[in-house]
């Protein structure tokens, strides 16, 4: 059976004191949290020298979108060493406990040392979820065929057509220029 992997925004420290965030899929193991970043990664870097991080739910699905495609100044709060992002429905506060160091993909353990449900979750509607998707193919774009790429935006697209309320269609649109900018890359070409 695959490992089951919840889609989170993760919220380190930058070495200036900022907060950086990115999308993350995040694994329980062993009652610990497992985060895996590709190196390099700014937020293994940070992981690494400040060992904390914090885990931030929302259903605000451009965060997702945004981080990926370089619009990562998103309204957040200091919570104690770290941050909480203004738009999270909770949040768990992480400690770095354990390393599997790796060439390509270390695996960090956390503990939680605090965990707060802020507001309700009421679930992904099908063009949040269509979002998160896309989010996880962009952030493969270096690593996927660009047909199996466009093939799954085709399917996702029905679901965006559908359910897409302002913020998804927001979201969406980031994520398809990140497509577009990176296929005219590997064409040379621009896509008219």
């Amino acid at each position: 059976m695959p490992e089951k992997i919840n889609e989170i925004i993760l919220v380190t420290e930058n070495a200036d004191g900022s907060p950086h965030i990115a999308p993350f899929g995040m694994r329980e193991r062993d009652g610990l949290i497992l985060i895996a970043p590709f190196r390099p990664s700014s937020s293994l870097d940070n992981l690494l020298s400040g060992r904390s991080a914090t885990i931030n739910i929302t259903d605000d699905v451009r965060v997702f979108a945004g981080a990926l495609t370089g619009r990562r100044l998103w309204p957040t709060t200091k919570l104690g060493n770290g941050w909480l992002l203004d738009a999270a429905l909770s949040y768990q506060a992480l400690k770095l406990v354990k390393l599997e160091d790796d060439a390509q993909r270390p695996h960090l353990y956390f503990e939680v040392t605090r965990e707060e449900n802020l507001k309700s979750f009421k679930g992904y509607n099908r063009a949040q979820a269509a979002v998160l998707e896309l989010c996880v193919l962009v952030s493969r774009l270096s690593m996927l065929p660009l047909e199996k790429v466009t093939s799954e935006m085709t399917y996702l697209q029905i679901a965006i057509d559908k359910t897409a309320g302002e913020h998804e269609l927001e979201a969406w649109g980031w994520l398809v220029e990140a497509v577009e900018n990176h296929q005219a890359g590997l064409t040379g070409g621009n896509l008219a």
